[in-house]
């Protein structure tokens, strides 16, 4: 169904997780019907079961808000009281409000290139107001798209003081750009521990899902030398626990022997693109709510 700009302004998302306790989607479905707002879609998820539960319970809801009600600071007042009466960590997106991604790059265009075509074929319903790189091989492609494009460059080798002042740099340009998410496309540099604390749940990461049977370079060449069978790729919040952070999506393609190592890596180049896309999407969708070193996510 198509929805015009009018009513989509009035559209919102609510994002709650809480202990898990009775009475929590009568809480909040009632308080929204009582407040004239109509329900367009809701999921729930409570994480009870298993020696690993965190007991936390999580909730999407996507609704339509009467006029007088459509802003999320007065949605925030009206929740006041159930927020309170559950200890909620509870958040309202305007649907209407573009989020605004930093795309960050090395060598590896595949990722950056899939979603920059993405962006400007209406695929993902965002802004990107800069690319930036360590490198500058990828200026030409921004430039096609009419993006600034931010070369930072790295030595090789560069003290972990060098590698935070270029930090600082992207810091200043995230502030500056009031960017809402930062995606790692194949962006092929450690963080630092305050940089990853200061983009705590807003930075995704993606790359292979070989590790750790294959670290360093070209981990397709090591696959293709042992003959796996299965390419995947994961993406993930970024943690100062390298390739540790809470997995969004992940996913696999079978492959065989006839295959060589540059088809691996073709085959491992597209798995990428589709689950970096994936994990954007549903982030921006406000789909994803962290469980710890877990995600719930509400497809």
């Amino acid at each position: 169904m198509q929805h015009s700009d009018s009513t989509r302004s009035r559209e919102f998302v609510l994002t709650l997780s809480c202990r898990d306790t009775k009475g929590i989607v009568h809480g909040v479905s009632g308080l929204l019907y009582q407040a004239g707002c109509n329900i367009l879609h809701s999921q729930q998820f409570g994480d009870v079961l298993g020696e690993d539960a965190t007991g936390l319970f999580f909730m999407r809801v996507h609704f339509e808000a009467p006029a007088d009600l459509a802003d999320v600071g007065t949605l925030n007042k009206l929740f006041g009281h159930v927020r309170g009466q559950f200890q909620m960590d509870a958040a309202f997106h305007s649907v209407s409000e573009r989020s605004r991604l930093i795309l960050l790059v090395s060598k590896h265009g595949h990722c950056l290139n899939d979603l920059l075509f993405r962006w400007k074929s209406g695929q993902l319903g965002v802004d990107i107001p800069a690319i930036v790189s360590n490198h500058p091989d990828f200026s030409d492609l921004a430039a096609s798209y009419g993006i600034p494009f931010h070369h930072l460059p790295l030595a090789a080798g560069s003290s972990a003081a060098a590698k935070r002042e270029q930090e600082r740099q992207i810091e200043a340009l995230i502030e500056r750009e009031k960017i809402d998410l930062v995606v790692l496309a194949r962006y092929m540099q450690i963080l630092s521990p305050e940089f990853c604390q200061a983009l705590r749940g807003r930075a995704i990461n993606i790359h292979h899902s070989f590790l750790p049977s294959f670290k360093g370079a070209k981990p397709y060449y090591q696959a293709h030398a042992r003959g796996v069978k299965l390419i995947g790729a994961t993406a993930h919040y970024v943690t100062a626990d390298l390739d540790e952070g809470p997995i969004i999506e992940q996913d696999v393609e079978r492959v065989d022997h006839s295959l060589s190592a540059e088809d691996l890596t073709a085959v491992g180049r597209d798995v990428e693109c589709v689950v970096l896309a994936r994990a954007v999407r549903w982030h921006v969708q406000r789909r994803v709510l962290m469980n710890g070193h877990k995600t719930v996510v509400f497809r």
